[in-house]
């Protein structure tokens, strides 16, 4: 299993360096990110310029036009490794909360007997991500599964018509640390897999139609150009 003790990521050699930058809201404002694998888990850090997971969006009391915030590591690993498609797109692995609805239906994450109310509590998901100029100029979205298609989809998709699972494993926070320990098939090779460390704000289309969930705001990117310099070793 993961090393629990890993330390920070800002302080792992290989890890994605970034500058400190004031202008930006502390939570957000990256300074590394991190992978490591041990066996086929792979711990997913990033190392924030305040207190990782302090900030929440404000909910807006319905899933049209809701927000959500994330902590996201895009990877080169092909979306077939946990499910999807082939090719299908950017596999992102995300820590995420949105006070406005719950996509994760089979998890109690506030654990309080309901798995239909924990969309405020941080929690884990992959998304295939895509480019999208519905979304604005050179803006990302949460690919969608159009009307009719069957896609390859993972045991635990939440049932959205969007590329995105939701696999149940817990973000941890420590203070400037955000991270997840995720659990691979024994079959993928996660060697050599290359990272970046985004945070990013998204937001369901106002119409609940295709784009379902653009990516409206990069707070950071680790690498400074989402070049995915990291490799996990």
């Amino acid at each position: 299993m993961a090393d629990g003790s890993h330390s920070h990521a800002v302080h792992q050699d290989g890890a994605v360096q970034s500058e400190r930058d004031a202008a930006k809201t502390a939570a957000f404002d990256i300074l590394a990110a991190h992978a490591h694998r041990n066996g086929n888990v792979v711990t997913f850090h990033m190392t924030t310029n305040g207190i990782a997971g302090a900030e929440k969006p404000t909910q807006v009391g319905e899933l049209a036009g809701a927000p959500a915030y994330a902590y996201v590591w895009p990877t080169t690993l092909d979306p077939s490794s946990v499910g999807f498609d082939e090719g299908a797109g950017i596999l992102a692995m995300a820590a995420a909360t949105h006070p406005d609805f719950d996509d994760t239906p089979l998890f109690d994450e506030n654990g309080d007997g309901n798995v239909g109310n924990d969309g405020n509590t941080w929690h884990s998901h992959w998304v295939v991500l895509a480019p999208d100029e519905a979304c604005g100029p050179g803006a990302l979205t949460v690919k969608d599964i159009p009307e009719d298609a069957a896609p390859n989809l993972p045991a635990t998709w939440p049932g959205l018509p969007i590329l995105l699972d939701s696999p149940g494993f817990t973000p941890l926070f420590d203070g400037p640390e955000v991270s997840v320990n995720v659990a691979f098939d024994q079959s993928v090779n996660v060697s050599g897999i290359n990272y970046d460390g985004v945070t990013a704000a998204l937001r369901v289309n106002a119409n609940i139609h295709a784009p379902l969930f653009c990516v409206t705001d990069v707070f950071d990117v680790a690498s400074g150009d989402l070049s995915l310099p990291g490799k996990i070793q």
